[in-house]
């Protein structure tokens, strides 16, 4: 399981500003659509930024993530959103008006992850529970993260906290492993955590293909209005025709 009590604070500190740039994109999404109202399910909600910009824009939100450390931090920012610790591979998807999952969760296997016969059940149920009209919303990493045999290594400071990363791409089997050392300041002390996140890299073809096969009307984008993503990082919008 990843995202542990320090990983997790560190990654609400630092790391927020991609949900916070994002939602006011998908907030456009949903209401060129014409979806205002109504339950907008976020799997792999983290700390809460992305439900607390919908449930001010007045939608009802459930969240739903892995780490309890994320969640509590969720909670406490946005008391009057729902946010369920489980799996999305596994929990029950509610009828809703839509469906988003940012910054990549569906790559992560923190659980039985790694493959098209994984991903293409959830799309079903998610078909399944959207109204008619509603839209699954994510976005995904490609292959091509990295140049064959690069080993990429970052660091990144805050004002009680220090984190290292090394990233490597394993091309043969289309995964990302990120090595990360986190530094926590408890009172005087620094207290270290390691974590290993490994990824699964999936080729868009494949999953508009299996969104299609499923029943969504699929379009492809660069990013979230008004920003571009990574150029191996494409956003999908998912539509539920009928």
């Amino acid at each position: 399981m990843g995202y542990a009590e320090d990983l997790a604070y560190i990654h609400d500190a630092g790391y927020s500003e991609y949900a916070i740039r994002s939602t006011p994109g998908i907030l456009q999404i949903l209401q060129n659509h014409h979806l205002d109202r109504g339950l907008i399910v976020e799997l792999g909600c983290g700390g809460g930024w992305s439900a607390k910009v919908l449930t001010e824009a007045g939608y009802q939100v459930l969240g739903i993530d892995q780490s309890e450390p994320l969640l509590a931090i969720a909670r406490q920012r946005v008391p009057q959103a729902e946010f369920r610790l489980a799996s999305f591979l596994q929990t029950p998807i509610p009828p809703c008006q839509a469906a988003i999952s940012l910054s990549e969760c569906l790559n992560y296997q923190f659980d039985e992850r790694g493959s098209l016969s994984v991903l293409t059940p959830l799309f079903e149920r998610i078909y399944t529970a959207l109204t008619p009209g509603g839209l699954w919303i994510f976005d995904l990493l490609e292959p091509g993260q990295l140049s064959p045999g690069e080993k990429q290594q970052t660091f990144n400071q805050g004002r009680d906290w220090t984190i290292l990363v090394e990233k490597e791409e394993d091309p043969n089997l289309n995964t990302l492993t990120r090595r990360i050392i986190t530094f926590r300041q408890m009172g005087d002390l620094y207290r270290r955590s390691d974590e290993v996140h490994c990824v699964q890299l999936y080729r868009r073809e494949a999953i508009a293909n299996s969104l299609k096969e499923v029943g969504f009307d699929v379009e492809i984008r660069e990013g979230y209005c008004p920003d571009r993503l990574h150029e191996a990082h494409p956003v999908f919008v998912a539509r539920k025709l009928t």
